[in-house]
């Protein structure tokens, strides 16, 4: 394992440099694996800088000099067989019998599901209760395709954090209240049909969305009506809210297959509607700590700007006394402190509300509460492009569909393709991934131009090579089911490809880490794509069949080994491993 390496080398600069062996750990990094690199390269590297930085080389004087003298010093050892000193790094290799032996010890009994999640690098991570806001679609509507990507991302984030060690609450909060239903409810009045709501609900209920809207624009009766309706449900008036309460019912029915469809779950399902009562105690406290202001328009505002000019105001209520989405908003945010306690809280939208979570922030930290400090907003671009053959795509459901049903056209094209007790399962597994590695290959700010082509392409940087490898993986353990139980000779995984692979599984903590702090997936993918290029490198070049016992077992381990950290990446991105396609 990584961290017994770490301490082994972060030892052996404690005793030479008179230091604490917890100075060390953080500095140290596995070094890369590059395609032109010679097979006795370094597994691990120190930057120097880094022990300039703490105080552990003097912080003026030739630095290249401080660094080639500590290197000097370090002699070689059973563990460090060399180190040395490349464009300003101090670079330590392993001896490769004892890198291969403690890597591949944990997968002696086949699966590990905690490599890497035990490392030092997590030991500095504070771990509790997170709360992860997520998904959140508007009810009353089919599920949009927009809604993909907080979707997606929510899910990685607290599949992350739970395997971190983290109590993960995952929350939908769905957008159940405000001013649409009021549109909603004044339009199904005119222009719903009963038997239609029974038939297909959210496809009725979109074109009723639709046609109000449209009556909206040029019919100031159909706004009053509109405001009308709202103000029964804020008043909670049994007919507004009998409508109400039927379409939020139905909608959530219907969102439930959708998310079974993608393998993800929620620990709660919350909306607008559960604060509204708690929305008139935030507006009495802003109103008592003398932060709730009339502007101009009648409306009620806060000013947050740092002279209290009304340069910066956020409106909390309308001129009616109605609320709004932010009102709400503070109002769930009090309310999940108080109700589940969190250490941390997530919300995962699209970059267009950046400016909405920076006002909800700042007034909850102005009305006195610390803990919005630990409140975080996770914002992703958009996406261009996502199109079925029927033309313009508006629901999920259509992308889900297309991704299976281009992907079983493909299996049913390829020459390699096993035969499946449910093939239409595996294209949508397969299609899913497809769809999750194209999304978070990029920086998830960056918007992104949707490509069926390449998202399905068997080879490449997609969910399906991804999956295609896994698959491999599992055929080639299963054809050689009961050979590992023999003991296990680690001198023999010495060849390039194999020792590639024990290098790259090094960094898999690292990688976590890095996850971690800025909880972009990209990392996480970049390092499943790279093990999946040097396993099919590897699996060309160590035989496991013919080749003699000692050495197919071993090499048998180390495919075990990929395949397990493989398929344990995979799951925390939010994807479910195929074990043939």
């Amino acid at each position: 394992m990584a961290c017994f390496f770490r301490r082994k080398i972060a030892a052996k600069l404690a005793k030479t440099l008179q230091q604490s062996e917890d100075v060390f750990v953080p500095a140290l990094t596995a070094a890369p694996v590059l395609k032109k690199q010679l097979s006795q390269s370094a597994d691990f590297r120190m930057s120097p800088e880094t022990l300039r930085i703490n105080g552990i080389l003097p912080s003026s004087g030739d630095l290249q000099l401080q660094t080639e003298n500590l290197a000097a010093q370090l002699k070689p050892d059973s563990v460090v067989e060399e180190i040395s000193v490349r464009q300003g790094w101090i670079y330590f290799k392993l001896n490769r019998s004892l890198l291969a032996e403690k890597l591949l010890e944990p997968f002696g009994k086949g699966e590990n599901d905690n490599f890497g999640l035990n490392s030092e690098f997590f030991e500095t991570l504070k771990r509790g209760t997170i709360l992860v806001e997520f998904s959140s679609p508007n009810i009353a509507k089919k599920f949009h395709a927009g809604h993909l990507r907080s979707t997606i991302i929510g899910n990685f984030i607290a599949n992350l954090k739970q395997s971190l060690g983290n109590n993960v609450i995952r929350m939908n909060y769905l957008g159940d209240w405000g001013m649409q239903f009021g549109l909603l409810g004044a339009g199904f009045s005119r222009f719903g049909c009963t038997e239609k709501l029974k038939e297909n609900p959210l496809q009725h209920l979109f074109e009723v969305y639709v046609q109000v809207n449209k009556e909206a624009e040029h019919s100031e009766d159909m706004k009053l009506a509109a405001r009308d309706f709202f103000r029964q449900l804020e008043q909670h008036e049994n007919q507004a809210m009998s409508l109400w309460q039927q379409f939020r019912e139905i909608t959530v029915k219907e969102y439930q297959h959708v998310y079974k469809r993608l393998g993800i779950h929620f620990d709660v399902f919350s909306g607008e509607s559960f604060h509204q009562a708690q929305t008139q105690e935030v507006v009495r406290e802003l109103q008592s700590r003398g932060l709730l202001k009339t502007s101009e328009k009648g409306t009620g505002v806060v000013d947050l700007s740092p002279n209290g000019d009304m340069s910066n105001i956020c409106t909390v209520l309308r001129s009616d006394g109605t609320t709004l989405y932010i009102t709400r908003d503070i109002a769930a945010a009090i309310s999940r402190k108080e109700k589940y306690r969190f250490d941390d809280m997530i919300y995962v939208t699209d970059k267009s509300q950046e400016n909405h979570f920076n006002q909800l922030f700042q007034i909850l930290r102005t009305m006195g509460n610390s803990w919005a400090e630990r409140c975080r907003h996770v914002s992703f671009g958009l996406v261009q492009g996502m199109k079925t053959r029927t033309g313009e795509v508006v629901f999920l459901e259509d992308v889900l569909d297309e991704a299976r049903a281009r992907m079983l056209h493909n299996m049913n094209q390829s020459n390699t393709t096993k035969e499946l007790d449910n093939p239409d399962d595996t294209a949508e597994k397969v299609g899913i991934s497809a769809l999750i590695v194209q999304d978070f290959k990029g920086p998830l700010q960056s918007d992104y131009k949707f490509d069926w082509d390449l998202m399905l392409q068997a080879q490449g940087d997609t969910g399906v090579f991804l999956q295609y490898t896994h698959a491999r993986l599992c055929s080639l353990m299963q054809r050689n089911e009961g050979m590992e139980a023999a003991a296990f000779n680690p001198s023999c995984l010495c060849e390039r490809t194999g020792v590639d692979i024990l290098q790259h599984l090094l960094r898999y903590d690292e990688v976590l880490y890095q996850s971690d702090q800025d909880l972009q997936p990209k990392h996480l993918v970049s390092f499943l794509l790279k093990l999946s290029r040097f396993v099919a490198s590897a699996h060309r070049e160590l035989p496991v069949k013919g080749s003699p016992p000692d050495v197919a077992q071993a090499r048998l381990r180390l495919f075990s080994a990929a395949r397990s950290v493989l398929a344990s990446g995979m799951r925390i991105l939010g994807i479910t491993p195929v074990q043939k396609m």
